[in-house]
């Protein structure tokens, strides 16, 4: 993958993919929650379940002979980081997560991998950063931006403008970007 020309490195030391979302059904369907939709469409094809654990759904999936922990965080995203204390208990490090969230700077269906950074407003990321760092690696899938920027909150946790085929086609893309992603 190349971004202004440089090649980015993905880790080859990823255990667990994290989701970023909301918990509960009336932000179910929303750009917010697009990672929790797309770990919701692996849990599906790789037959795992959900559990509950410590504030948080988990699945276990194995990807490209990985054995690989599924994480939606139960916290709201505000307070997505209080995973990482988990994780390390566990021996997963921040270095260790493949991080999949919204992008507002992106138009919708752009997706690209980033490792490091700023959370660049993102209340999620600026969870996970103020918890451990910015070292991990990032999917970003774009969801669009409204035309004011007054109404990003709003707009991000109400149910997604484009159509259900567009939004499985969003999640489609995402997960053979994540496979071709963990190795």
């Amino acid at each position: 993958m190349q971004k202004n020309n440089t090649k980015i490195e993905l880790p080859s030391d990823i255990k667990a993919l994290v989701g970023l979302g909301n918990p509960g059904p009336i932000f179910f369907f929303t750009p917010h929650n697009i990672g929790f939709l797309i770990l919701d469409k692996i849990v599906e094809l790789y037959n795992a379940t959900w559990s509950e654990d410590n504030n948080m759904l988990t699945a276990t999936v194995i990807i490209n002979d990985k054995k690989l922990l599924l994480i939606k965080p139960q916290t709201f995203m505000n307070n997505s980081g209080e995973i990482l204390k988990y994780l390390n208990k566990r021996g997963i490090k921040q270095e260790n997560i493949f991080v999949i969230h919204d992008e507002i700077d992106f138009p919708f269906g752009k997706i690209s991998l980033k490792v490091g950074g700023s959370a660049r407003g993102h209340n999620g990321l600026r969870s996970l950063i103020s918890y451990g760092g910015e070292n991990f690696l990032r999917l970003r899938c774009g969801v669009g931006r409204p035309d004011n920027p007054v109404e990003v909150g709003n707009f991000v946790t109400k149910k997604f403008q484009q159509s259900p085929q567009e939004v499985n086609e969003l999640i489609d893309k995402s997960i053979q970007k994540i496979l071709e992603s963990v190795k």
